[in-house]
């Protein structure tokens, strides 16, 4: 049984490089011809941040790769053995939660370096070493309290339950709903400072949008994302009565009140076309799926990892090979994401118009440089949204270079030699 986990970590291994080596040989050759989309210094910028950024994935995965097999080796006996003095429900928080920290040890190089070298090359991060420590002692923090009670409580349905994954799969999933629900006044209380906009236009402009397609939420906020990050993003938080308006800093600055407006639009097509409950109902059928494979492996897998078949055990086999189904599966889903985006974009669209949206798209990829480029089967594979360039295609937009890109026969020829 080991062996079958095993050879699916290795096809999800090779899969992940293979993918990223065909990006980064494409938006190679694609940075050589006429910019598309961005203005032609920051396409240049944008596809080295893409190809910097996709050899750093590439590092790491290789280097997880490696830790993998040091774990399954026998870095999960010798984690079995330290933690011997425990039992039950106190031996899943503490090997679960020693795992997870040596885990994020070992893999803090490379977010260190993400943080404090690439992202300030590139011009995204505001991070401080001392807010970095303080975000990350918060998180340690809720980890440790919130996690561990979490452990705890899994493990407690594990031993009492016949048909334990049933009621594991109602408890976690549970719990990320609350989590869904909580996590803007989480950010507001610990990481974030949320205060009311001060453009009391902007405000009434965005209260009647929302009004106007029913949308009802616990106001309007901007978020100062720019001490951290001077990426420009916006969402909708929360769940029920904990909704609201999040929009970064950074967006209010650089966009015009329609950008805005059409933006929200955009994300308000997701909460008229029920996509949110949809993207719920999908993650609770997988998850389903992955608590009945998981509640029910044999004896065998543990005996050949030198583990009891025990809370501990299943909660870690839970946690290393519940990734590798979902790198499998997201493909269907980000095609039914994509499918989304475009009916969003139509929605939004219609709220504003289509020139306000394709400005604040275009917006949005200049100030995060975001190469609009991908190879197609990266995209198969990674994408959540349609590449930018479709998406403006849809809205008619036939500028910056667009217009030729289909036609444009290396860039082809490299694609169908990559996929044949």
């Amino acid at each position: 049984m080991l062996e079958i986990a095993v050879a699916g970590y290795c096809i999800y291994f090779l899969v992940s490089i293979y993918t990223s080596f065909m990006q980064v040989d494409y938006v190679k050759k694609a940075k050589n011809f006429d910019a598309v989309i961005l203005t032609p210094s920051k396409y240049k910028v944008a596809a080295d941040y893409s190809v910097d950024s996709q050899k750093m994935s590439m590092l790491s995965t290789f280097y997880d790769f490696i830790l993998f097999f040091i774990w399954i080796g026998f870095g999960l006996v010798a984690l079995d053995e330290a933690t011997s003095g425990f039992v039950g429900w106190q031996k899943a928080v503490v090997f679960i939660d020693l795992f997870i920290i040596i885990n994020w040890i070992l893999a803090l190089p490379f977010d260190l370096y993400s943080t404090f070298k690439l992202d300030k090359k590139y011009g995204f991060s505001n991070m401080t070493p001392s807010l970095y420590i303080k975000d990350t002692i918060k998180s340690g923090a809720l980890f440790l309290i919130f996690g561990s009670a979490v452990i705890a409580g899994l493990s407690f349905i594990i031993t009492s339950f016949p048909n334990w994954w049933i009621w594991g799969f109602v408890f976690i999933f549970s719990i990320i709903i609350l989590i869904n629900m909580l996590y803007p006044l989480i950010r507001d209380k610990m990481f974030d400072k949320f205060s009311k906009l001060e453009d009391k236009e902007l405000e009434a402009k965005i209260e009647t949008l929302l009004d106007e397609v029913g949308f009802k939420s616990s106001g309007v906020f901007s978020v100062d994302a720019s001490k951290r990050d001077n990426r420009l993003n916006a969402y909708f938080g929360g769940l029920g009565s904990t909704k609201r308006v999040v929009l970064f800093d950074t967006l209010i600055e650089k966009l015009t009140h329609n950008e805005l407006l059409a933006v929200l639009g955009h994300e308000l097509g997701h909460f008229k076309n029920g996509d949110i409950l949809k993207n719920i109902g999908i993650m609770g059928l997988i998850m389903f799926v992955f608590f009945g494979i998981f509640g029910n492996l044999p004896e065998e897998l543990f005996l050949q990892l030198h583990l009891q078949n025990e809370p501990y055990a299943i909660i870690l086999v839970f946690m290393m090979f519940s990734p590798i189904l979902s790198f499998f599966l997201m493909p269907l889903v980000s095609a039914m994401s994509r499918h989304n985006e475009y009916a969003a974009d139509e929605f939004g669209s219609n709220l504003s118009s289509k020139e306000d949206l394709v400005n604040a798209l275009l917006k949005l990829a200049n100030e995060n440089k975001s190469f609009p480029l991908s190879h197609p089967l990266y995209i198969f594979f990674h994408y959540s949204h349609p590449p930018l360039v479709e998406r403006l295609k849809e809205l008619g937009y036939t500028g910056a270079g667009i217009s030729q890109m289909k036609n444009d026969e290396a860039l082809k020829e490299t694609c169908e030699a990559d996929i044949n």
